[in-house]
């Protein structure tokens, strides 16, 4: 792909920061849209709550893609936490899918955020893109999540939707909490340890995302999963292989529950996801086993 200009927003995330490097390295222009007033010459100010962008920074991109929203993973998940989680995700989204909308020139794609949370529990079934959405609060964000993207579908940009399983990085997301424990001897399974964890390299996440961005007709939802999900058990014993560390410890159910509150539900919850509309459109993992995907974090 030629040099491109192309706009991001959660640049400063663990995702995000991986994709900003990944282009810059192959010499794309990236635009970074920061909340704070800009202290560079790649920064462009938004504010999703205000519905605002720096529309002259977008001017030119040939991509946006937005990765913004607060952690879900971050803090406990109050009423107050939780409403945050829905409106860092709906509110960005919306006011990057206006405001490409409008461009008197539009990028060529949009590529939104997401994650296989919209399935909800899925137990041993496995799923694709072709299942519906799940029950409780994650499956109804990502609904409100995706949805949110329709001005810039209808005003014909290409629109395509990064369904992210759990990453597997030392940086941050639940593998960042992981390393250490298993590392220190701590690890364990959590649970019963038979729940589903559809997992995704960081380095494959982002090439994922990019071969959204440079892939023509690729539109609508991406599972952005490995293509063989484990069990927790399997990768908790993956990881003890690798780090040469027991992980005899187990978290009971109970334990998870009254220490996270609700948001034990996504720990212990079991989502077997299959990436099928990934590997259809050609593309290929480099690490689509556990243990390729933990070395590379390493």
């Amino acid at each position: 792909m030629e040099p491109s200009r192309i706009a991001v927003a959660g640049a400063s995330g663990l995702i995000g920061g991986a994709l900003v490097r990944s282009l810059t390295a192959d010499g794309h222009a990236v635009v970074r849209l920061v909340r704070r007033p800009p202290r560079a010459e790649d920064e462009v100010r938004w504010d999703p709550e205000s519905r605002y962008v720096d529309m002259a920074g977008l001017a030119g991109c040939d991509a946006v893609v937005n990765l913004a929203g607060a952690g879900v993973g971050s803090r406990r998940w109050t009423d107050a936490y939780k409403a945050r989680i829905r409106s860092s995700r709906v509110l960005g989204t919306a006011t990057l899918a206006e405001a490409v909308a409008s461009l008197d020139v539009p990028p060529r794609v949009f590529v939104n955020g997401s994650a296989i949370g919209i399935y909800g529990e899925t137990g041993d079934r496995a799923v694709d893109e072709d299942a519906p959405p799940g029950d409780g609060f994650l499956p109804a964000v990502c609904v409100e999540w995706e949805a949110a993207a329709a001005p810039a579908r209808k005003a014909g940009v290409r629109t395509a939707f990064a369904r992210t399983g759990l990453v597997v990085a030392r940086e941050g997301g639940a593998w960042g909490r992981l390393f250490p424990l298993v590392k220190a001897g701590l690890g364990g399974r959590m649970g019963d340890g038979r729940q589903y964890w559809s997992f995704v390299s960081l380095h494959d996440e982002v090439a994922a995302i990019r071969h959204l961005i440079d892939t023509d007709g690729l539109s609508g939802p991406f599972n952005l999963t490995a293509p063989q999900p484990l069990t927790n058990r399997e990768i908790t014993e993956a990881m003890g292989r690798v780090l040469h560390r027991p992980t005899a410890f187990t978290v009971p159910a109970p334990v998870l529950r009254a220490a996270l509150g609700e948001m034990a539900g996504d720990v212990l919850g079991s989502q077997r996801v299959l990436p099928m509309r990934l590997l259809e459109s050609g593309f290929t993992f480099a690490f689509p086993e556990i243990e390729g995907a933990i070395r590379a974090a390493l």
